[in-house]
């Protein structure tokens, strides 16, 4: 008897009305979501626009989930074209059946449009969304749970997953190894890794993308050898377990020819993005310029009128100084125009003084006589009778 294991969910849908909800479609919309923010956030920090995620993410996800669904179909065939099958069921996505290699190959197209719509190089936008990515398959994977599928080697460890035996699809009941929890806690560590490398190395040109691939392919290698499913072998290989042995090599390849041709991050990862940072920052500033001036003439809302404002006072002065060079300019052009006439006045007092000297007098013997007139007897006369 089992003392303790994860309990799986009676059902996986609930009717509101007429309305499905579906646990395994909720997982898959949630990890976009967060996704999508995360990646946003790592877009900005770069020196992207806030948005531009989204707006690329438009034509990713939708490509993703198309290419998830057909390598799924393709690699697992014969529920729907095989003996038996119904091809019909090839589009029941809600039932559950996304490969993450051809979603991550065919949203790579879709995001690839995305960005040369916008002229964003395609690499800086995968290093921003990697942990992201690795977040949203963490969540994602609890679909699985909710559809009680995919579960690895049966187990009675504390931490089995319980599921219930349905005879319709041939599900055996019983506890298994929890594969969806351990990719879904290996993806939280993928995460954390890239964030960490990208910060400590400073990933570009499509890096940490990169090591988000190698990361996840290393877990999915041996989380895949764990299921019991049935699924495709090569040389006693699920498939799965090819696929990530190649994928993760080539990332890992790719790390280090990355590193050698392109080393560093790029400078610029959408353009115009700092131009219009820019000019936000200049209206921003001028708004903070209006409300200072605004805070200098008020106080708290209400007008000051105990203190003038400095303005008056420097116009006054500036008038007062001008007024005074008009003085000083006037003063002196008056000076200029005394010193010019002065010459010519003088020249006039100098004639008027020799002209009379020159004149002689009208009378000098008239003038003699009265002198002698006016003297009086014996006042010195030495003349004899």
């Amino acid at each position: 008897m089992d003392l303790a294991f994860i309990p799986s969910p009676s059902v996986g849908v609930v009717h509101l009305g007429p309305i499905p909800l579906r646990g395994y479609a909720f997982c898959i919309i949630i990890g976009v979501f967060v996704g999508v923010w995360l990646g946003n956030k790592r877009w900005i920090q770069r020196g992207g626009r806030s948005g531009t995620v989204a707006d690329i993410a438009v034509w990713a996800v939708p490509f993703g989930l198309v290419g998830g669904r057909l390598y799924h179909v393709i690699t697992t065939y014969e529920p729907y074209f095989g003996e038996n099958g119904h091809p019909l069921d090839a589009f029941k996505v809600w039932e559950g059946g996304l490969g993450i290699w051809g979603a991550v190959a065919l949203g790579a197209v879709g995001a690839w449009i995305g960005c040369r719509r916008r002229g964003i190089p395609m690499p800086a936008y995968a290093d921003a969304l990697a942990p992201g990515l690795a977040l949203g398959q963490a969540i994602g994977r609890w679909g699985n749970w909710f559809n009680q599928e995919l579960y690895g080697k049966p187990t009675d460890v504390p931490w089995a997953l319980k599921i219930s035996s349905d005879p319709a699809i041939g599900r055996i009941g019983g506890t298994y190894h929890p594969t969806f929890l351990y990719e879904c806690l290996w993806c939280i560590g993928v995460a954390a890794l890239v964030i960490w490398a990208d910060k400590r190395f400073r990933l570009g040109h499509g890096r940490a993308f990169a090591l988000y691939v190698a990361a996840y392919c290393a877990g999915r290698a041996w989380i895949e050898y764990m299921r019991v499913d049935e699924a495709h072998h090569i040389l006693g290989l699920r498939l799965n377990v090819w696929t990530a042995l190649i994928v993760g090599l080539l990332a890992v390849a790719y790390l280090v020819i990355s590193a050698k041709k392109a080393p560093g991050r790029e400078e610029v990862v959408e353009p115009g993005a700092q131009l219009a940072e820019g000019a936000d920052a200049d209206a921003a500033g001028s708004g903070k310029d209006s409300e200072s001036a605004e805070g200098d003439s008020t106080d708290g809302g209400k007008v000051s009128v105990d203190k003038p404002s400095a303005k008056p006072k420097a116009d006054a002065e500036t008038k007062a100084d001008a007024a005074a060079d008009d003085d000083a300019k006037q003063a002196a052009d008056e000076a200029e125009t005394s010193a010019k006439d002065r010459p010519a006045d003088a020249a006039g007092d100098d004639k008027a003084d020799e002209k009379a000297a020159d004149k002689p007098d009208d009378k000098p013997e008239e003038a003699s006589a009265a002198a002698d007139a006016a003297k009086p007897a014996g006042s010195g006369s030495t003349k004899k009778s």
